[in-house]
């Protein structure tokens, strides 16, 4: 769930999807931008839930939960194909920090 968290809720790819409830602030890394909450009661509430990648983490584990009872083989290929991403993006990041740790 890290990683469909972090990307409905930072990824620049879905900011389109985050826009009618967000402000963009500015880019914080590759492929990531940092936004803000904006409009009413209920536009800022939904903009707050799709910022925060801990929040939207909750949800998301919610929601795989029921989908998990209903359509069990559908779910487990999704939840797989996410923990292989998230496997890769950390292979990545430990890459890069000895990539720099070697060039220091």
């Amino acid at each position: 769930m890290f990683r469909l968290s972090r990307l409905l809720a930072k990824g620049s790819v879905t900011s389109p999807l985050r826009a009618p409830f967000t402000r963009y602030e500015s880019a914080t890394g590759p492929a990531e931008v940092n936004e803000s909450p904006r409009g009413g009661a209920v536009r800022s509430t939904v903009g707050e839930l799709i910022t925060c990648p801990f929040c939207l983490s909750v949800w998301l584990t919610a929601t795989f939960t029921g989908a998990r009872l209903l359509w069990p083989r559908a779910t487990r290929t999704v939840t797989g194909g996410l923990t292989a991403l998230a496997l890769a993006d950390t292979l990545q990041l430990g890459y890069d920090c000895l990539l720099r740790k070697n060039t220091e």
